[in-house]
């Protein structure tokens, strides 16, 4: 997604895909915790756990890892692993995304994209990519534009 294009453009199916679809969801921190690693120098750096609820078209929890760099300013940027469980577009099983995230004036903002071949059970040959937006303590909405292979 580093193109400059929005995430919520759809871009055609490649020969030999499956159209894409377009799920949306309302993401809810359930728990986080935020430890520094790295502290010897300004900007510092953490490390973020969290729970989610994820609930739309994406129906179901995840845990997510993120490492930040925490500025004086308030302001952040993130990257992110997280392993969601459940359900997208009816399909149950498991995937990880992996995100780029930044912070600022209280909003979060983030694109993410499928790991390939990460998807299990009904979602196995997953692929797709996505992102959210968000003020924190009020959740986000999120969308995943994605297909399978």
């Amino acid at each position: 997604m580093s193109d400059g294009k929005s995430f919520n453009a759809i871009r055609p199916p490649r020969p030999g895909s499956q159209a894409r679809r377009r799920a949306a969801t309302r993401i809810s921190v359930q728990h986080s915790r935020a430890e520094p690693y790295d502290r010897t120098a300004r900007p510092a750096l953490m490390e973020i756990r969290l729970s989610e609820t994820f609930r739309g078209d994406i129906d179901g929890i995840s845990t997510v890892r993120a490492l930040e760099v925490a500025r004086d300013d308030r302001t952040a940027s993130l990257v992110s692993l997280q392993r969601f469980r459940g359900k997208l577009g009816g399909r149950q099983g498991t995937f990880v995304l992996q995100g780029s995230e930044t912070v600022e004036n209280g909003r979060i903002r983030a694109t993410w994209s499928v790991v390939p071949r990460s998807g299990t059970g009904d979602l196995a040959g997953l692929r797709g990519e996505g992102g959210f937006e968000g003020t924190f303590g009020e959740g986000s909405e999120g969308t995943l534009d994605y297909w399978f292979e």
